[in-house]
């Protein structure tokens, strides 16, 4: 049989055929491929992982701790205010800084919105600084200081221990940092913003009453004579008081500066009416108790979390605490359920961190205040929070959506018989584990370390700040002008309460 002869045509579609084949079977080894991967992959690895992954950071406050104490050079210039400040020193001061400001906006075209943001931290006298930590450091072990309800003092330390994390970041040698939104400018008059390293909380818990109060009345005088001070009234000033009695008795006189809270109680137990709001102020996250549940450990835990809900601590507080009780008395004796009186001590630490561990749910219910350590325990554990505090305020809000990793409940929904539990049993097996999936994410932002790592809470404290930046500028430039006999202050009251409604499951 003759052979049919091929024209130039039927070459060029055998060719064209060909082509497509090999496209087609490069296709489907390439998904073969990626069917694979993903059978391999861990469902919980961080899409987003630490950009020094090997450095690992160090989380404990006792042990960062005694690496600062035994390397940072405690010998340095003091700012101390030695003689009166006149109206002339504070004069020559504005102008200066007025002089860079104006150069500032001609020369960068996003100023004042535009970072890094520039700190200037106070050189404050041994007493308020390296003093209280050294004091901290030598008792720490002294698990026989207690509070009145029985938790250590030094846990509660930790607890609160933020302005120890802020302050060794900032002044640690450049070439060690790893945030790039804030930087440490040497000369005050450059600064956006001022840091005033003073350990409220260790002085409050570790001071007797007396000496306590008059070491923040001697800090509150240092503070209020510097220049900067009194150029703005201290609304540029960043304080941190964490813990809600540190800097009680004279905070007061320090209202217009930014304050690194916990929360902000609406009951008047703690703060009093005008002294802290959401504009002017940060909410902190607490520094968790418990160690954290990486990738590896929330992925082998899984099949381990047989528990449905989880809550170890105290059963009854005040406040708007007293919701726990009436808790404790819809679901003690429920199936799938484990409530536990406990405090943070060791004991108390491993107890919670395994009860954690095997739990789906968290119960997160108001306590004195509307937030506790709790909630983060909860998060680097890998248990999704069931938050049940109407007044309570997050950390970072303006950047984080908590409704990804924790469930809201009201507390008139919450105590209404056999309600939460049928909440809870409603939730989908998918949505569990999408959530889960969430914590392993949103853990990294409430773990405070040395060095400060990017995404961590000392990099979005900085963050927050910063869309703060352009209305502390306006009230500090308003107060210098605004006659004193005039309505200078503001009295609308404009916030919506603050009320937190159950999560809707669609």
């Amino acid at each position: 049989m003759a052979l049919l002869k091929q024209t130039p045509l039927t070459i060029a579609r055998s060719n064209a055929k060909s082509r497509i084949l090999l496209f087609t079977l490069f296709l489907f080894a390439f998904s073969l491929l990626f069917a694979l991967f993903s059978l391999t992959r861990n469902p919980y690895s961080d899409p987003y992982p630490y950009p020094t992954p090997n450095a690992k950071p160090e989380t404990s406050f006792v042990a960062s701790i005694e690496r600062f104490l035994a390397q940072t050079s405690q010998r340095f210039r003091d700012d101390t205010v030695t003689s009166l400040t006149e109206d002339g020193v504070v004069r020559k001061f504005d102008d200066v800084a007025s002089k860079i400001e104006r150069q500032r906006v001609y020369e960068d075209s996003y100023y004042p919105l535009s970072l890094p943001i520039r700190v200037y931290v106070y050189e404050m006298p041994r007493k308020f600084t390296y003093d209280l930590l050294w004091l901290f450091r030598n008792t720490y072990k002294d698990t026989s200081n207690l509070t009145s309800n029985g938790s250590p003092v030094h846990r509660l330390i930790e607890q609160h221990s933020i302005d120890y994390w802020l302050w060794a970041d900032l002044i640690a040698p450049e070439s060690e940092r790893l945030l790039k939104n804030v930087v440490r400018v040497h000369r005050q008059e450059e600064a956006d913003l001022f840091y005033i390293p003073f350990f409220t909380t260790i002085s409050f818990f570790l001071l007797e009453k007396q000496e306590c109060k008059a070491l923040y009345r001697e800090a509150l005088k240092w503070v209020t004579d510097q220049p900067a001070w009194k150029r703005s009234e201290g609304r540029d000033h960043i304080l941190p008081v964490h813990h809600p009695w540190s800097f009680k008795s004279v905070r007061r006189y320090v209202k217009n500066a930014i304050w690194l809270l916990p929360d902000m109680d609406s009951t008047g137990n703690w703060y009093k009416p005008g002294q802290v709001s959401l504009e002017k102020d940060l909410i902190l996250p607490y520094v968790p108790n418990v160690d954290f549940c990486d990738v590896k450990c929330v992925s082998e835990s899984e099949s381990k979390r047989s528990t449905l809900l989880f809550f170890r601590g105290r059963l009854k507080r005040n406040a708007g605490g007293k919701i726990r009780a009436k808790l404790v008395a819809e679901l003690s004796s429920a199936e799938g359920v484990v409530i536990e009186e406990g405090t943070a001590g060791e004991v108390g630490k491993a107890a919670a961190q395994n009860g954690m561990r095997r739990s789906i749910f968290c119960l997160n219910p108001a306590g004195d205040t509307p937030s506790s350590a709790r909630l983060f325990d909860a998060i680097v554990s890998g248990c999704i929070p069931v938050i049940v505090s109407d007044e309570l305020e997050l950390p970072f809000e303006g950047i984080l959506d908590y409704r990804k990793i924790a469930l809201f409940v009201s507390s008139s929904d919450a105590t209404q018989p056999g309600y939460l539990l049928k909440f809870l049993r409603g939730i989908s097996p998918a949505q569990i584990r999408e959530m889960r999936r969430n914590l392993v994410q949103y853990s990294r932002h409430f773990l405070y370390s040395s060095p400060a790592q990017p995404l961590g809470p000392e990099d979005l404290v900085w963050r927050m700040i910063a869309g703060k930046l352009v209305n502390i500028k306006l009230h500090t430039r308003r107060s210098q002008r605004v006659v004193k006999e005039s309505r200078s202050i503001c009295t609308c009251d404009c916030r919506r309460a603050n009320f937190t409604s159950t999560t809707s499951l669609s």
